[in-house]
This record gives structure tokens, C-alpha cells and sequence, in this order.
């Protein structure tokens, strides 16, 4: 960034304190790409102006534009390459999820403002570690969104491109057969440009805010190395998990009714894909399975976000448990006197050193950095009684943090519990079309 910008992160206190004690973010902060952005797009409604262009543009782009495309551009008398049979579904299914994303996130702008949104008013109390991180994620979402949207739009671009250059349509409502036709070819681009990156948009705030929570478990873990209070510990859980619940508060609706908009818009494409008269080539489905890569993507973001956040938060049960237990162990050892008869073990340590290289390098990616086969020091528990270590766990062990939906947390075994669900739907469907039994 340009030199002497003022950072909205700051290693002082006192000015970390100022800077974020202001509600409205000013225009050189870190968060200026992201405003931009939202104002590029035409979804910032700080003020009555831009809400009015931005609610003006979603109806011309998300409702307008697609009816007017289904029912002027249909081209019922098009030969067989150039007929859209599927282009109610698509326009249906990427319009539904593409409203349902620019009301949650108008809603969330407009109630909680960007920063408080994004959680950089709390991060003046955080580690550097955290804040750098946290700028890093920031920082890498714009291009995380590029990654999905460009690919995305360049098919659709060609196909329309092909499609409107090749002659299909005729309607001359400008005067001019060309110059409508580019007029319609340039709207329907900008209406799935629109509402992909609306979409992913969503997807991609909901990832950078649970990166956040990752960055602080992992700088929580770092409690059970240090010779840390209990209370200390106790205090900043439950910080964390006041911030989970908020986050699961805010997304709940949005992730239950993308789920349930994206689960029937693959089983309306499976529906009319495997009638009996349907004619599937890539000229007649290439958009429909564009749409259904694109609904799916975005809803593999929020599921995959939310299940990590969940994994990592209940890995520190796994490690305060580890922790006890390495506590629990030394203490048995010292009052033992070293008479046990065990392999010389060098000060400090639980078990004599054993070499963990061939572990590692078997474990791999696999092998979470909370929930790992390192032992815990003993200075890392020095000062603190079997009872209170005792009452930590069992703490952790019936408070477990994550994501929920009104009440379900999403981790693991709520992915599969979905994807039996949603196979067992697919195989009833293909069984009532196609006859597999």
C-alpha cells in the first residue's frame, strides 16, 4: 500500500484503540478495495443515493433482464443447436439464489456497516499474528472471487457470443437487427456477470470471516505451551464462541435457503434432463451446466468454511485433553522420585525424545496443527492444579464451538448426514425418470 497511508491495523494500542473506536471507515483504510468493490458492483447502500442505483440495478439485472430473455429470446423456431429448452431453470435457479445474496448482504451492510461487519472493530485486542493474518485473507478474497467468477462468465461469454452471432435471434426491437442483437448479447452478459459475482460475493465474506476465527484458535492453542491461568483461558473461549454465535446468527437463513434453492434448482436440471423427450448436447445444456457448477461452487464455500471452523474449534478439546493428560503424567512422575524404571527423559519432559520425522512426513497434510502428536512442555502447566486442568476439559469437552443452523452444527457428520440425504433424493428421482431401481 502507498506509503503513508494511514493502517488501520497498528501495532500501538492507543492508536489501534482510536482507529477503531470510529464506526464509518475512512477512505484510506485496508478496507477501501472491498468498498470500491461494493460500489463498482452497485450493492453500496451507505447512503440514499447509492441505495436507490443499487436496488434500481438488481431489478434490471437479477428480475428484467432474465424474464425479457425467456420469454422475447426463446426462439421457439431456432433449429435444434440454437433452442434453450432449459433456459427457465437456469434463469430461475441463478435469479432465485442471486436475491436471496443481495438481500442478505444489503441487510447486512446496511444494519452492521462493513467493518463491524467484517469483525475489524474487535480487532484491536488481537495478537499481531492474527491482525497480519486476518489482512493477508482480506487481501486474497478479491482474487478468490476472480477465480470463480472470470471462468465462469468467459464460457457464458462464449456461448452468448456463438449463440446471438450465429443468427438466433431476430427481433429487431431497436430498429436494427445487428444492433439489437448486441444490445440483448451485452444485457445478458451483464445480468450473469451480475448475479454470479453477487452470489460468490456472499461466499466469499462468509470464508474471509471464518478464516478470522481459525487465525484465533490457533493463537488461543497457543495458551496450552505457555504457563497460562485457567481463568485466562476460560475468559478468551468464551469470547470465541460469543463470536461464533454471531457469525452463525447472521448466516443461518442464508445457508439453510441456498441449500434449499440449490438442492431444487440440480434436481429441476435432473428433472428435465432425463425426461424421455428431452435432447441433451452441450449447444442445448452448456448454460445449464454452467449454472449448476456455479450454485454448486458457491455453496461448496459456505459448507466447506463453515465445517472448517468447526473442525478447528473442536480440536481444542482434543489439545486441552492432551494437555491435562501430559500435566497429569509429569506430576505422577515427580512423585515417583524417578524411581519408575523408564528410558532417561531430558528435564522438562513427559517421555524420553523419540524421532517423529517418519510420523510427519506419513501424516502429511492430514494431520491437524491443533489437534497433532506433539507433547505439551511441562512449563506449560507448572502452575496449575489437577483440578482446575480437571474442570477446563470437562468444560471444553460440553462446550464445543462451531458453526451452527439454528441449532445443528455443521461439521463432518452433518456433511454426510446432507449428502445421504440428497443421494438418496437423486436415486428416488432417476427411479421415477429413468426407472433405476
Amino acid at each position: 500500500m502507498a506509503d503513508g497511508r494511514e493502517a488501520l491495523i497498528s501495532s500501538n494500542s492507543h492508536h489501534r484503540s482510536v482507529t477503531f473506536a470510529r464506526c464509518v471507515s475512512h477512505a484510506q483504510d485496508e478496507l477501501q478495495s472491498f468498498r470500491s468493490y461494493l460500489q463498482w458492483m452497485c450493492v453500496d447502500q451507505s447512503n440514499a443515493w447509492t441505495a436507490c442505483l443499487s436496488w434500481s440495478m438488481f431489478f434490471v439485472l437479477a428480475i428484467a433482464v432474465p424474464i425479457a430473455s425467456h420469454f422475447l429470446l426463446a426462439c421457439s423456431s431456432c433449429d435444434s443447436k440454437h433452442k434453450r429448452p432449459f433456459d427457465g431453470v437456469v434463469q430461475l435457479s441463478l435469479s432465485s439464489v442471486a436475491t436471496l445474496s443481495f438481500l442478505c448482504l444489503s441487510r447486512f451492510v446496511r444494519k452492521y456497516g462493513l467493518r463491524r461487519f467484517l469483525f475489524f472493530d474487535k480487532l484491536w485486542d488481537e495478537s499481531e499474528t492474527v491482525r497480519k493474518g486476518y489482512t493477508e485473507q482480506l487481501n486474497r478474497s478479491l482474487k478468490i472471487l476472480s477465480i470463480f467468477v472470470i471462468p465462469c462468465f468467459a464460457a457464458e461469454s462464449a456461448y452468448k457470443i456463438w449463440w446471438y452471432a450465429s443468427g438466433a435471434s431476430q427481433i429487431p426491437f431497436l430498429g436494427n437487427v445487428y444492433l439489437s442483437d448486441a444490445v440483448a448479447c451485452i444485457m445478458e452478459l451483464f445480468s450473469w456477470l451480475y448475479r454470479t459475482m453477487v452470489i460468490f460475493l456472499v461466499c466469499v465474506l462468509f470464508r474471509l470471516i471464518c478464516s478470522l476465527q481459525i487465525l484465533r484458535l490457533q493463537d488461543f492453542a497457543q495458551v496450552f505451551h505457555v504457563d497460562s491461568d485457567v481463568a485466562s483461558v476460560l475468559s478468551e473461549h468464551l469470547r470465541i464462541r460469543r463470536h461464533l454465535r454471531i457469525i452463525s446468527h447472521r448466516y443461518r437463513a442464508f445457508i439453510l435457503w441456498a441449500l434449499v434453492l440449490v438442492t431444487g434448482s440440480q434436481f429441476a436440471s435432473l428433472l428435465v434432463t432425463t425426461k424421455s423427450t428431452a435432447d441433451v448436447n452441450i449447444f442445448r445444456a452448456g448454460e445449464l451446466a454452467l449454472c449448476s457448477m456455479t450454485l454448486v461452487a458457491g455453496l461448496f464455500v459456505l459448507l466447506r468454511s463453515a465445517t472448517k471452523i468447526t473442525h478447528k474449534a473442536q480440536s481444542v478439546t482434543c489439545l486441552a485433553a492432551k494437555w491435562h493428560v501430559c500435566a497429569t503424567l509429569d506430576e505422577s512422575f515427580e512423585a515417583n522420585d524417578g524411581e519408575t524404571p523408564m528410558a532417561h527423559a531430558a528435564p522438562g519432559q513427559v517421555f524420553p525424545e523419540t524421532s517423529t520425522g517418519s510420523d510427519s512426513d506419513d501424516a502429511g497434510d492430514e494431520e491437524d496443527d491443533l489437534d497433532n502428536n506433539k507433547l505439551i512442555p511441562a512449563y506449560a502447566y507448572s502452575t496449575i492444579t489437577y483440578q482446575k486442568r480437571q474442570a477446563l476439559v470437562t468444560y471444553f469437552e460440553n462446550n464445543r464451538a462451531g458453526i451452527t443452523v439454528y441449532g445443528f452444527t455443521l461439521d463432518r457428520s452433518t456433511l454426510h448426514t446432507i449428502f445421504g440425504i440428497e443421494l438418496s433424493l437423486v436415486l428416488w428421482l432417476l427411479g421415477k425418470t429413468i426407472g433405476i431401481s
